[in-house]
């Protein structure tokens, strides 16, 4: 029985370690923070320029479409459990 314990402990410490490790990696190519001046040069330009890269302006037309297609879907009312 103690055999089962010591397979889930190393188990659950395999499964951290891993998710560390790609949280990690998910974020080690982004250096780039907001603090006091970003926030100033936003109020005071409107914008912030960053290193990353640049996918250009927004569609706002297709971002209206979508959000009309997704107001647009029917929405089934949740079932009420009896207490």
């Amino acid at each position: 029985m103690t055999w089962f314990w010591i397979l889930l402990t190393a188990l659950a410490a395999g499964a951290g370690l891993r998710y560390l490790a790609r949280l990690h990696s998910a974020t080690s190519g982004r250096s780039f923070a907001v603090d006091d001046a970003a926030v100033r040069r936003i109020l005071e330009e409107g914008s912030l320029e960053t290193d990353e890269g640049d996918e250009g302006p927004l569609d706002l037309e297709e971002a209206a479409r979508a959000e009309e297609e997704f107001w647009a879907e029917s929405w089934d009312e949740p079932e009420e459990y009896s207490r």
